[in-house]
């Protein structure tokens, strides 16, 4: 597991980084009007804390007095400054969920993206260097956003507190503001002493509630093949291990926040009678009246509030530093994958079609020489077939074309984005409705089911659109076959109409006939078909590429 030491300098300055981006986003404006928005409303809930202070004072002097009139006179005011606290608590608490929401919505889209351009998901995934990272795109993104704000809003709250109250205080006793700064300094430092181990031990529990959550979507997920291995008793014995692991380490937490808990709950008991004790002698000398002492205790308790920011959240506190650790490590994981590709084969963008130069591609396993300095041009329509005499050339050949960083030196020009098409053997489908996957994002709607429709049937998947219509979304990759899958994605390939596609043994999927059949189509579309397969029939290829056990390879029209 990664270490938890990320600086504190980096980490803080990819935080002011983030800010100033969302803040100068399309949606910077929006953030700008809530972010006013909660200023002008802390500053009327603070306001309205100070005038409540002194209409309580007021009102217990009534009682004290037996004052029915301005008894009466200073209830009414007591409404009205709740009903104003209420108000503002209220659409206080709505603007800072809203920024929160939009915040995290920013974030979001902002991290997914990142970690899905370039590959830097597959180069982190192959790596191993960062446990979990869809955890923290999702619940520590979301963690962050609430967690970052409503601190934000805390300390500056307790910034007015205690620019409000510290008058209120010296005004009454100059010992007690000394006294509150001194109490709760202290108390702050106790509460990190004894809470230092959560930051680490909420940092553990993240990652192993996320790893007992991954068993679970792969016993989902592999469901079948769990069966038919009788891998039940493992997968439970595998499940209930990470069970363990985070119970216990939740355990430790709990051990800790029991210690934390005895020190914060006297510590909060002692507040209320503090005041009490410094004020009331001068209550019986007859130096101040009784609504002081209630006056007193409320200033007193709103003022070591403020000032005791660490021990009233520092819960909060441990699983914010645990959260801004894990995402800082994964900018910096996402960074690094970039910086680290491994490869000096350069993929560059054209419109000329797909073309290789001088193209050499290493084994990962051995470093043994799998394409040697390979320089040719796939001609525009043209159907090739690529045979191999060792099996993984053409999965190099296929991998290096998709940009996968593998060992080697030369350039791919190839039509760029959707221009070119890649069909694994292995073919993947995301959840979503029949359409998506169908047509491109671009022309989606334009589309009419009907020709969709017969575009199925051409491909032999009548069941498919007659079954979940092209509205609803279904898990394709669990619901369909093998073979289902990659004619799906043949027939996605006719909508779209790239450049050049890549087939990987799609032979062994769909069949010669059909394969034969569709690439003919391919071509009548103007569409080139690279199929790296096996050599069979290649008289209906217009050209062969052959690769020797060495790398070296041979272009030839087929006879």
């Amino acid at each position: 597991m990664e270490k938890l030491r990320t600086p504190f300098k980096v980490t803080a300055g990819r935080f002011l980084r983030s800010v100033r981006i969302f803040m100068s986003s399309q949606v910077g404006g929006a953030a700008k009007l809530l972010t006013a928005s909660l200023v002008a409303l802390f500053l009327a809930i603070n306001g309205l804390n100070v005038l409540n202070s002194f209409v309580g004072r007021n009102f217990m002097t009534a009682i004290a007095d037996r004052q029915i009139a301005e008894f009466a006179r200073q209830a009414v005011f007591y409404l009205l400054v709740f009903a104003g606290s209420t108000i503002a608590s209220v659409y206080a608490r709505f603007t800072e969920e809203r920024l929160a929401l939009t915040w995290r919505d920013f974030l979001t889209r902002r991290a997914v993206s990142l970690y899905l351009t370039d590959g830097a998901f597959y180069r982190l995934g192959v790596s191993g260097e960062l446990s979990y990272p869809d955890q923290r795109i999702s619940e520590d993104i979301r963690a962050f956003t609430v967690t970052t704000l409503s601190f934000l809003l805390l300390i500056f709250s307790s910034g007015l507190t205690i620019l409000s109250f510290s008058g209120v205080l010296l005004s009454i006793n100059p010992v007690l503001f000394a006294v509150a700064f001194i109490y709760a300094a202290c108390g702050s430092l106790l509460t990190i002493w004894l809470g230092r181990p959560l930051i680490k031990l909420n940092y553990d529990q993240l990652d192993k509630e996320a790893s007992f959550r991954t068993g679970l979507i792969q016993a989902r997920e592999n469901a079948e093949r769990i069966i038919l291995t009788g891998s039940e008793l493992r997968m439970k014995s595998y499940l209930a291990s990470r069970i363990d692991d985070l119970v216990t380490n939740f355990r430790s937490i709990t051990s800790v926040n029991r210690n934390v808990g005895f020190f914060t709950t006297g510590y909060n008991w002692l507040i209320q009678i503090i005041p009490a004790l410094i004020v009331a002698p001068a209550f019986f000398r007859g130096d101040i009246e009784f609504g002081v002492i209630t006056q007193s205790a409320a200033a007193f308790a709103m003022l070591v509030g403020a000032f005791s920011l660490i021990i009233n959240q520092f819960n909060s506190i441990s699983n914010f530093a645990a959260v801004v650790a894990r995402l800082s490590m994964l900018l910096e994981a996402i960074e690094n994958s970039q910086q680290r590709v491994g490869s000096d084969i350069q993929i560059v963008d054209t419109s000329e079609g797909l073309s290789f130069d001088k193209l050499t591609v290493r084994s990962e396993r051995d470093c043994s020489t799998l394409l040697q300095e390979l320089t040719v041009a796939i001609p525009p329509r043209a159907r090739v077939l690529v045979t191999c005499a060792r099996e993984d050339q053409g999965s190099a050949l296929f991998r290096a074309t998709a940009g996968v960083a593998c060992p080697g030196s030369g350039r791919i020009f190839r039509p760029a984005g959707e221009r070119t098409r890649f069909l694994p053997q292995q073919s993947y489908f995301p959840t979503g409705t029949l359409r998506q996957l169908i047509a491109p994002p671009d022309a989606s709607t334009k589309i009419p089911d009907e020709q969709i429709s017969l575009l199925l049937a051409e491909f032999g998947l009548e069941r498919i659109s007659k079954a979940d219509g092209f509205q609803q979304e279904v898990e394709w990759h669990t619901s369909l076959t093998q073979r289902e899958q990659c004619l799906l994605m043949l027939a996605s390939v006719c909508v779209a109409k790239p450049d050049v596609i890549l087939l990987e043994r799609a032979e062994v999927v769909v069949g010669w006939d059909t394969l034969f059949r569709i690439m003919t189509r391919f071509a009548n579309d103007g569409i080139a078909c690279v199929h790296i397969g096996s050599a069979a029939n290649i008289s209906s290829y217009d050209a062969i590429l052959d690769f020797g056990d060495s790398g070296g390879w041979q272009w030839r029209k087929p006879t």
